[in-house]
Order: structure tokens, then sequence, then C-alpha cells
């Protein structure tokens, strides 16, 4: 089995909250670049990036430099071909645009894998289960006015959602109002609904404790990237200070930079991105690292493939329900009262949506 030919496109979808129909953020990342890579057999593998900035057009040169430069690979040696794309990208590793198209490789070799042995992807790395919990995310951000915040945080609960995400660091408010507002969705949801806060690295390591110890009661699931993610020291001393669980990783590149996330003691939860990591490969070598380190991961957005990863590893947690990349497929897995099922078909189980590169594709 040989790489043969690959189809690479830049998809700019609509700006939309889709799981409730909450106002949108400003900026949010619509721009992916897909990835068809086929066989001499006729066997295609789909993979996905994507970029939230300007620098898209050169993702997608990346992705389909790297497809060229793997053509007559054995799609099946994932290790060979990374090795491969390392040794012609050194210079600008790690992370980044790299890392990036490298994703959208090892997510399309994978794919080719699973259809070759008619598997799906859970299964090829483990099949602990067919199902996993899935939270809610998106609909109550910083920016979401907060008589919004309430329709929103309602309407959650009524879906199904039994944990939901919402964002604190709101620009223009003090701590006081900003815990107020956290705890007014606390009330609206509940005490039986589990309640996660995303800071995206916008606290201080002092800020992070202060407020954190006053919203403790509220008994959170987790406090995502309170301050620097590359600031390991610092979150370990607000980890300590904490009750409340410490998640953070998704702003880290590739493998290395999670081994001191854990020496560290910076986290009690994982969360590993599958594009910034690099792909499946080692999107799996870091939920392995943390196994290590009796700690519990979670995935960051794509959730169409992240659930098959956080099924099949004993420690995954939970799949973050963010489906900003929905209208990529056709018939995308949805959580049915906060619970995804991993798609049965070989492979990831996907395909790209009809119609999609005549109504999205740019380029």
């Amino acid at each position: 089995m040989k790489v043969q030919s690959a189809e690479v496109r830049h998809v700019r979808l609509p700006s939309e909250e889709p799981i409730v129909g909450a106002p949108v953020f400003p900026g949010q990342m619509r721009d992916y670049v897909t990835l068809q890579l086929r066989t001499a057999d006729g066997i295609e593998g789909i993979g996905v990036t994507a970029f939230g900035g300007a620098l898209i057009a050169a993702l997608k040169t990346a992705v389909a430099e790297f497809a060229d430069l793997i053509r007559g690979c054995d799609p099946l040696c994932t290790e060979a071909v990374a090795a491969r794309l390392q040794a012609a990208c050194a210079p600008c590793l790690p992370g980044g645009i790299a890392t990036l198209a490298m994703s959208a490789i090892d997510i399309a070799l994978w794919d080719i894998r699973g259809k070759a042995t008619n598997a799906p992807l859970c299964k090829l790395l483990g099949g602990l289960r067919d199902e996993v919990p899935a939270y809610a995310s998106g609909a109550l951000m910083r920016t979401t006015p907060l008589a919004a915040i309430e329709t929103a945080s309602a309407a959650l609960v009524k879906k199904g959602y039994r944990q939901i995400k919402a964002q604190m660091a709101v620009g223009g408010l003090s701590d006081v109002q900003e815990i107020e507002r956290i705890r007014r969705i606390r009330s609206i949801v509940g005490p039986d609904v589990s309640v996660m806060v995303d800071v995206n690295q916008r606290w201080k390591a002092h800020e992070a404790v202060s407020i954190g110890r006053r919203i403790e009661d509220l008994g959170l699931t987790w406090l995502e990237d309170p301050i620097a993610a590359g600031d390991h020291g610092g979150l370990a001393k607000v980890a300590d200070a904490l009750a409340t669980p410490v998640c953070a990783g998704e702003y880290l590149w590739g493998v290395e930079p999670f081994r001191d996330l854990m020496r560290h003691g910076s986290v009690d939860i994982v969360m590993i991105d599958l594009l910034r990591a690099g792909g499946v490969t080692p999107w799996m070598k870091i939920a392995g690292m943390a196994e290590a380190f009796n700690l519990p991961v979670v995935s960051h957005l794509v959730p169409e493939i992240h659930v098959h990863l956080v099924a099949a590893v004993a420690n995954g947690l939970v799949v973050e329900y963010m489906p900003w990349t929905q209208r990529l497929f056709e018939d995308p897995p949805v959580p049915d009262n906060g619970v995804l099922k991993v798609p049965r078909g070989a492979g990831l189980g996907l395909r790209l949506a009809p119609g999609l590169f005549e109504s999205f594709a740019v380029s």
C-alpha cells in the first residue's frame, strides 16, 4: 500500500454557535484546511487542521507540500512518515504551521489504516468504550452579555447536558462582577450540573489564587488555563493553592512540553489538542504519559475525531463538545443527553459533507 495523491482545500465556515444559538465570539476560528489522502489501492483518508489567524494560506501550502513529500510512502507506517516530515522541517519545529500540517497528515493516515482493516479508529487504539461523556462548550463566552448567558445556561440544561463550560476573565469587569457572573450560571444550572471555567491564560498566578479561592464553594469541575501555559511553576502554585482542579495543556505543542507540565505537578487534568499535538500518534503518547502520572485527559475542539481518542484510553475523562467543525462532515456524531457515541464506520467513521467545497471552499 502506498500514498499516491492528495487533495488539499481551504474551507471557511460561517461563524455560529450551533448548540443553543448563543451569540458568537468575535474572531472565532472558522478557517480549516481539509486533506483527502489517497492510496494506490483506492483508499481515501481524510484529515483536517486549522489556524486561527491570517496564515491559513501558508498552512494549506504546508499540508500540500507534506502530502507530496510522502507520496509513495506506506500509510500504515505512521512513525516513519512522521520522521520523514520532521526531518524535512526540523528548523521550524516544535510547533506552529509545521505541526498543524503534520496533524492533518497523521489523521488521514489513521483514517486509511482504519479503512484498510475495516475497524473504527477507537478500536485500533484500544477500543475501551463505545461512548463517552461530552460537555457543552462555546455557548457561555466572555463576550456574551449576561442576559444571553442566562438564557443559554438554561437552554443547555434543557437539552440534557450535565456538564457545561463558561469563560471568565471578562474584559471590563471587576473581580466581584466576574464572580457574580459565574455564580449566576451556577444558580441557573443547579448543583447537579458540572461547571468548568476557562480563563484562556488571562490571569496572573496571584489573581488565579485570589479569585479561585472565592469561587471554591461553587464546586467547579476544573479551572482551565488560569495563567500562561508555559509557566509550569506558576501553574503548580495555583494547583497547590486551590481545591478546584486545574486543567491545562491545549496551548502546548507536540509531546515534550507535557513532560514538564506533569513533572512540575502543574495540573490535575491534562487537556490535549489534537492539532497542536501533531495528530493521533502524538496524542496517544501524551495520554500514555498522563496515565503514568495518574492523570486524566480531556480533549480540545474537533469532537468528531476526539471522541475516538478519549474513548480509547483508560484515562480519558470527557470530550469537549464545541462543534465548530460539524459542518465539515456528513452526519457527524452529536451528543444525546450529554453522551457522545463513537462513530461505527471504519477509520474516523466520517465523510466530508456533500457540497462542502461548492458552498464553503475558498481555494
